[in-house]
């Protein structure tokens, strides 16, 4: 059965952040769905770059292996404001299924829910210091049990394939990077 995950994009979302692991889970062969958190499809990032995602949140139900969360300080904060992805967010926490954010997000949104307490994390480098309950690294990417995170746009690649690699195989991850030249 395919492996099944969503990136959850908000207005002001970091567009690398978000259309890099679209691109590479798609390749690897994971059935990835993009969901708008406002009634609308069409969601502008933080370099105003519309994207026009595939569904909006309340068009989004079933199960998924994996909810991501692209960083951007405003994408963040919108995506933190809404309490239908809060309560999303918790339940696949509390399921053992993978909850991932990069850049901002681990803060601004993982942190507010609990969902960092008592674990290691990283995310956008100063943003550590607002953040508390969890053991910051200077990591690229950090996996601790179910919950991922990274820093910026510049280790999307690398989150991207950490989530491949948990999500079919460590070899997939590898072979995906291998075929975009990111190794």
């Amino acid at each position: 059965m395919a492996k099944k995950a969503v990136v959850f994009l908000a207005d002001g979302f970091e567009e690398v952040e978000a259309v890099t692991p679209i691109d590479y889970l798609r390749r690897a062969g994971v059935e990835l769905t993009t969901v708008s958190i406002s009634g609308n499809r069409t969601v502008t990032g933080s370099h105003n770059i519309p994207v026009t995602a595939d569904k909006t949140l309340a068009e989004a139900g079933g199960v998924y292996d994996a909810l991501l969360l692209p960083g951007g300080g405003q994408g963040a904060a919108n995506m933190a404001a809404c309490a239908e992805l809060g309560r999303l967010l918790r339940e696949q926490a509390a399921s053992g299924r993978i909850v991932a954010a990069i850049c901002a997000s681990p803060a601004v949104v993982l942190a507010p829910l609990g969902l960092i307490e008592g674990r290691r994390f990283t995310c956008y480098p100063g943003m550590e210091k607002e953040t508390k309950g969890g053991k910051w690294s200077e990591d690229r990417v950090v996996i601790d049990g179910n919950i991922v995170t990274s820093r910026g746009a510049g280790t999307a690649a690398d989150w991207a394939v950490a989530l491949i690699g948990l999500l079919l195989s460590p070899a997939d991850g590898e072979k995906l990077a291998k075929a975009v030249v990111l190794r």
